[in-house]
């Protein structure tokens, strides 16, 4: 039996995608669309990679034991049962990002077939008819385009457009206006934007609220010019409200690439010469699915590793900033020193960050932290998928805060933690210079600088002389050769910290004879090798 990681592909994919899987897994293959072929291969899986027409349910999670994660190479869940993976503490991994370029050059495809009437014209002649007065269109300079949600894709739509001359307006309650003007596109309200609109483009997510946004009474307020595409979502705009307005001549043409049921083939909209209509191709390109291939792959790679996926849609903290980014390791290490120190689980744990970084969503960094917390009190791989599972099961309430204040370091991020019995642990950490020196500043009420190690000790006393030459004494007995070495103490003669870095593991015989003979109230070693 092989001792890789078995990554089950489940339908055909960009070659890619098993480039960008590298040699480190067990890469099998099944026809995912067979039930029984599918229930039969997961069982053994580690991870599983699908499109859209392998289901990823409940059913199939429950069959695969070993589970840590799905992939889906593209964007839409829909056949994948996110709560019930949650539930198994299974990842599951999308590539958001892989066909935005591919769907917005389809909207500005259809958008610009709509106003020349190409589909229908390219359809006459090759049916031997020559109708150029029949096709005539529209220029679409000095147009008014009406981008109906300011994301990523409309977004691009946008930029794309006004290089044709149009006069780009929006309707996007999340995007601030001056944000907009940025892009060169005025906010409207929906009413505004439907009344001065030449040209409508949807680029809106499904949900209750945008399900038939566009309908009868939307339809009722656009000029009788209007052209409208859909390339988002279907259902977003209402089909038998579109019919009866481009039937009544109260809108002049669309351009559809989704549809409220899918496979369609038969809708009264395809009667009708000034509707543009193509199969769902969005993300039908070469380039988009490579990307969607090579995206998962990574994401693959990461999850398995236990390592935190920008990607996963079941993992609180959403897409990092490139100013948060490297604080993922040090918080995680912050995490396995507290452990470390409090030599046992919290009862309430504490994640406080502070400085400039606090202007970005620093969510991640909590899940950071907990994933350090826990990676060396569990028998099971910790992620930041289980990392949340774990403190809930253990009782471990988690609370994460922010302030911009941070008065000695530009930023600095805390484990603190509550113990059963009332003691109050913590650890802070920062990075330093242009190199981003992982270092810890502070243990409990006491400042330290010390570069942070794979190996080190932290030993709390009753200060007085000879300590730390009983420390350097007994270690160097035990072969361990000190790196790093701070003394802290609140005043002369109370309780001191003394931490410190060694180049390789303290035995704990010689940790324990150090303990006795200084009388330490508390000794703890921290190895952070993986």
């Amino acid at each position: 039996m092989s001792q890789k990681p078995v990554v089950l592909i489940a339908e055909e994919l960009s070659p890619a995608t098993v480039d960008a899987l590298g040699p480190d897994f067990d890469i099998r293959h099944c026809n995912g669309a067979d039930r029984g072929e599918l229930l039969s291969a997961i069982k053994d899986a580690d991870a599983i990679l699908v499109r859209s027409a392998t289901k990823v349910d409940a059913e199939a999670i429950a069959a695969a034991p070993k589970l840590r994660v799905v992939a889906r190479a593209g964007v839409g869940l829909d056949n994948v049962d996110v709560s019930a993976a949650t539930k198994a503490g299974v990842m599951v991994v999308n590539a958001p990002t892989s066909n935005i370029v591919t769907a917005a050059e389809l909207a500005c495809g259809l958008l610009i077939a709509t106003a020349r009437n190409i589909a229908p014209a390219n359809s006459a002649l090759k049916n031997g008819e020559w109708k150029r007065n029949k096709y005539t269109g529209v220029e679409l300079a000095e147009k008014t385009l009406g981008v109906v949600g300011l994301g990523r894709i409309g977004a691009l739509v946008a930029q794309r457009m006004s290089a044709f001359g149009m006069k780009i307006v929006a309707y996007d309650p999340y995007i601030q206006p001056a944000r907009a003007a940025q892009m060169g596109v005025k906010i409207l309200s929906l009413d505004e934007l439907l009344e001065v609109s030449d040209f409508i483009t949807v680029h809106l997510p499904k949900t209750p609220e945008t399900l038939g946004l566009i309908g009868d009474e939307a339809l009722h307020k656009v000029k009788p010019s209007v052209r409208i595409v859909n390339a988002a979502r279907g259902g977003i705009v209402d089909e038998e409200a579109l019919a009866s307005a481009l039937k009544e001549g109260r809108v002049a043409g669309a351009g559809l690439d989704v549809y409220a049921k899918e496979p369609c083939t038969d809708s009264p909209l395809f009667q009708f010469d000034n509707v543009v209509a193509t199969p769902h191709l969005g993300a039908s390109t070469d380039e988009a699915q490579e990307k969607a291939g090579i995206a998962v792959a990574k994401s693959v790679r990461l999850a398995l590793a236990g390592e935190l996926v920008p990607d996963a849609v079941n993992v609180q903290g959403g897409v990092i900033a490139e100013d948060v980014r490297p604080g993922l390791p040090l918080a995680e290490k912050l995490g396995r020193i507290f452990t470390a120190l409090a030599g046992e689980v919290a009862a309430r744990l504490d994640v406080e960050v502070r400085g400039e970084i606090t202007q970005h969503d620093v969510k991640v960094l909590e899940l950071s932290a907990l994933k350090g917390v826990f990676e060396d009190v569990v028998a099971e791989t910790v992620s930041y998928v289980n990392a949340p599972l774990f403190a809930q099961e253990r009782g471990v309430e988690v609370r994460l805060t922010t302030s911009s204040e941070s008065p000695d370091h530009r930023n600095m991020v805390t484990v603190r933690g509550t113990l059963t019995d009332g003691t109050e642990v913590s650890v802070s950490g920062t990075l330093a210079g242009p190199k981003n020196i992982q270092k810890i500043v502070a243990v409990g009420d006491e400042d330290v600088d010390l570069v942070l190690a794979d190996h080190m000790a932290f030993l709390r006393y009753t200060d007085r002389p000879g300590v730390v030459g009983t420390v350097g004494r007994i270690l160097g007995e035990a072969g361990v050769n000190i790196a790093g070495m701070q003394v802290a103490r609140a005043a002369v003669g109370g309780e001191a910290l003394v931490a410190l870095t060694v180049d390789s593991c303290i035995p704990p015989a010689a940790l324990a004879e150090i303990a006795e003979e200084i009388g330490a109230t508390s000794a703890r070693a921290v190895d952070l090798t993986d």
